[in-house]
């Protein structure tokens, strides 16, 4: 039953879908922004360190995409999608209101020194925040899909089939602008004792956004055509099939009697009690939720990491490696229009029965080949990648701090005249004898599966190597290790940007800082109060280590006593081409998911369409359980190789989804609810009879066994009967 509204509609379309569109852009817009820095919130206002922000982070996510089946079964059972969508719409935006509060570190810094005295207040009003979040969101994401589509009568399946793009177009288009948005705003420096990170403006914002789309939500509420729930619809559809196993048991006891015929479908033992109708849209479910079982894999198409090895100087802009991220929404943006207004019409005057499963199968396709494309740019990666130590390896590399060029020997393989600083790392699988000009032999050891800087410095007459431990990995998002030796006379103090050094006495070597790509400002101070500027320009993925030479003084060309040594190149290879595979898993996604929406609703029976929704989005959280799961079991030294095994993978789904899809009967639910409640009189009848004809049945099934149990003959006979019954 619908309660009917009074929207009008403008071509076609009902007027009351552009309140439920912005709802869900605005909602998205909140997640999206919310989630943008939320990572950050922990490690650097929570203080926590990087795994436990992660795990806290995944954990949060999880649950966001566990609760749509609490949601829908809220939906169908109880409340309805109108009524759940506003409930959880008020706890959703309470979630954000009280993260944004939580984020304020005013509130608990009596002593005004910028730090909270209370952490534990701030922690755990952030956890209730979450965890208010994860209800809400995940609870009303079923429900608006299923709740928009609702909207259009059985005459308008082109119209609802387009308002699901143009719903996937709202949720991308409020995750693209909140994910650039919502870090700027964190940028900002705000508080009333002390100015630090925004975050309460960066939760802010999102909180202010799900408050708006809880208020156009309600707005169009005297438009909206609402379907009344029908019951604990789970509850029924458990005992539905709890009651075609026990039928199917009793079947197998009496040896198929007459009034246990065979069945065509395994659902049918249920007739007995449950009418038709019930059991009909129970099969519809189960249909489509058998079809879901190799979806999953499907979410596992990321790549986040690779562009941290890459060159994001696109020339009048520079794009950062997490920003690389944003192509996806922008592209879907692009590309669904084109899909629907161009290249479906296209089939479809070509004849082409392109029917939504064969639609979901080229997605998946699609998915395989960004993979693969991805896998050779990663192989292109690999050999601009400095070959780091193994776990049983040492490697080697020597800056000469003396003022005079210096023959080494090293090992029995590595003769060589050293002036400054030698270009490669050497390798070395066991201890070594180093011979530093006319010194005294001495043997080496290198810690295994670390690189290492032998520093040789002028001690009396004869040289002497000091070590330090390098880098052994790419640094990280993108950015550049760099580090000071000081060879000068007296101790410096290095910063740049917010970032010390600290105080680097002579002949020792600094901590590392990562600089991010661009121009950086070095200032070299001394005690004396002296400064000297030293300006440099990075790209992406380097590492140096700047050796202030011996020679060195403080004056308008200090510049020239500061010497960069190269231990890691920058990354060369560019990111343009990644274009390509977020090409395909772009166009990808939009057929597949798109089309997934608009399944999971038109072959949904009335009564559960939030459940499929649901059940729809739970393939996306089993997907990235499953990529966990795949890429620590694998083991793959190589990221290209696992590139490839997810291709393989996706391409063996993606055979057997297509399968099961050819096998697939398209159904209309309408027409089958309509044809069964006109024979729902006389099947109730039918099944009453039917229920007396079994209760007879049991009945004398007993009074024989009673009888049997006075014979002493029959009694093994009967204990087979029930042992095998308890089978």
């Amino acid at each position: 039953k619908k309660a009917k509204g009074k929207s009008a509609t403008v071509c076609g379309y009902p007027i009351s879908i552009f309140f439920i569109v912005v709802n869900e852009f605005c909602e998205r817009f909140s997640y999206y922004g919310m989630r943008a820095v939320l990572v950050l919130y922990f490690k650097y206002f929570l203080r926590w360190d990087d795994d436990f922000a992660t795990t806290i982070y995944h954990t949060f996510v999880a649950l966001c995409y566990l609760t749509p089946i609490l949601g829908a079964i809220v939906a169908d059972s109880w409340l309805g999608k109108f009524k759940t969508i506003i409930y959880l719409s008020i706890v959703y935006a309470l979630g954000q209101v009280i993260l944004a509060v939580s984020a304020i570190h005013d509130i608990t810094d009596a002593n005004k020194d910028g730090t909270p005295d209370n952490m534990g207040f701030h922690v755990a009003l952030s956890m209730v925040g979450l965890i208010l979040i994860a209800l809400g969101t995940g609870g009303i994401k079923p429900c608006v899909a299923a709740f928009g589509g609702d909207q259009f009568g059985d005459h308008q399946e082109k119209q609802r089939s387009t308002f699901f793009s143009i719903f996937y177009l709202s949720i991308n288009a409020g995750s693209l602008l909140s994910t650039v948005i919502t870090p700027i705003l964190r940028a900002q420096e705000c508080g009333i004792h002390t100015q630090q990170k925004c975050y309460p403006l960066a939760f802010g914002v999102p909180a202010a956004l799900m408050v708006v789309a809880l208020i156009v939500f309600i707005v169009g509420s005297g438009m909206y055509n609402k379907t009344a729930p029908q019951g604990n619809i789970m509850v029924k559809v458990c005992r539905c099939i709890g009651v075609r196993k026990m039928n199917m048991e009793m079947s197998l006891l009496l040896h198929r009697s007459s009034q246990y015929p065979k069945r065509a479908h395994w659902m049918d033992w249920a007739e007995e009690k449950y009418d038709k109708l019930l059991i009909a849209q129970v099969k519809m479910v189960l249909k489509v939720l058998f079809l879901y079982i190799p979806l999953p894999m499907f979410w596992g198409s990321r790549w986040t990491l690779q562009a941290t090895t890459m060159n994001g100087d696109f020339g009048i802009l520079i794009i950062q490696p997490d920003q690389m991220q944003t192509v996806n929404p922008i592209l879907i943006l692009i590309l669904v229009p084109i899909m629907d207004s161009i290249i479906y019409p296209l089939i479809a005057k070509c004849k082409l029965n392109f029917t939504p499963l064969k639609r979901m199968t080229v997605g998946m396709f699609f998915a395989a080949l960004a993979f693969v494309a991805a896998a050779l740019v990663q192989i292109q990666i690999d050999q601009t990648l400095p070959k780091f130590p193994s776990s049983n390896e040492g490697q080697a590399k020597f800056i000469n701090m003396m003022n005079k060029s210096l023959p080494i020997k090293a090992g029995a393989n590595h003769n060589f005249l050293l002036s400054q600083a030698n270009e490669d790392y050497l390798t070395f699988d066991k201890p070594f004898e180093l011979i530093l000009g006319d010194g005294i032999p001495e043997m080496v050891s290198l810690s295994d599966g670390t690189r290492n800087t032998m520093v040789i410095v002028q001690d009396g007459v004869q040289p002497r190597p000091i070590a330090f431990k390098d880098i052994t990995s790419k640094p990280e998002q993108g950015a550049n290790a760099i580090r000071f030796l000081n060879g000068f006379a007296s101790t410096v103090n290095v910063t740049v940007r917010n970032e010390d050094f600290g105080d680097i006495v002579t002949n020792n070597m600094s901590k590392y800082i990562a600089v991010p790509q661009g121009n950086a400002e070095f200032l070299i101070r001394n005690n004396a109060g002296q400064v000297c500027v030293y300006n440099q320009k990075f790209g992406f993925g380097s590492s140096y280590t700047y050796i202030i030479t011996p020679t060195f003084a403080f004056g308008p060309n200090c510049q020239e006593g500061i010497r960069p040594v190269l231990d890691i190149r920058p990354n060369s290879i560019h990111m343009a081409w990644q274009i390509p595979q977020y090409f395909l898993i772009t166009a990808g996604e939009v057929v597949f998911s798109v089309t997934g929406l608009e399944f999971s609703y038109s072959q949904a029976p009335s009564n559960m369409k939030s459940v499929l929704q649901a059940g729809w989005l739970l393939t996306v959280a089993v997907g990235n359980i499953i990529v966990l799961i795949v890429a620590e079991a694998a083991t793959l030294p190589d990221q290209w190789a696992e590139y490839i095994l997810f291709a393989s993978l996706l391409v063996l789904v993606c055979i057997i989804f297509a399968i099961m899809a050819y096998f697939y009967t398209y159904i209309d639910p309408t027409k089958i609810e309509a044809q069964f409640a006109q024979k729902e009189p006389d099947e109730k009848q039918k099944r009453k009879s039917l229920e007396m004809a079994r209760k007879d049945s049991v009945e004398h099934y007993k009074g024989d066994r009673r009888s049997s149990d006075s014979s002493s003959d029959s009694s093994s006979d009967e204990d087979d009967v029930i042992q095998q019954s308890k089978m």
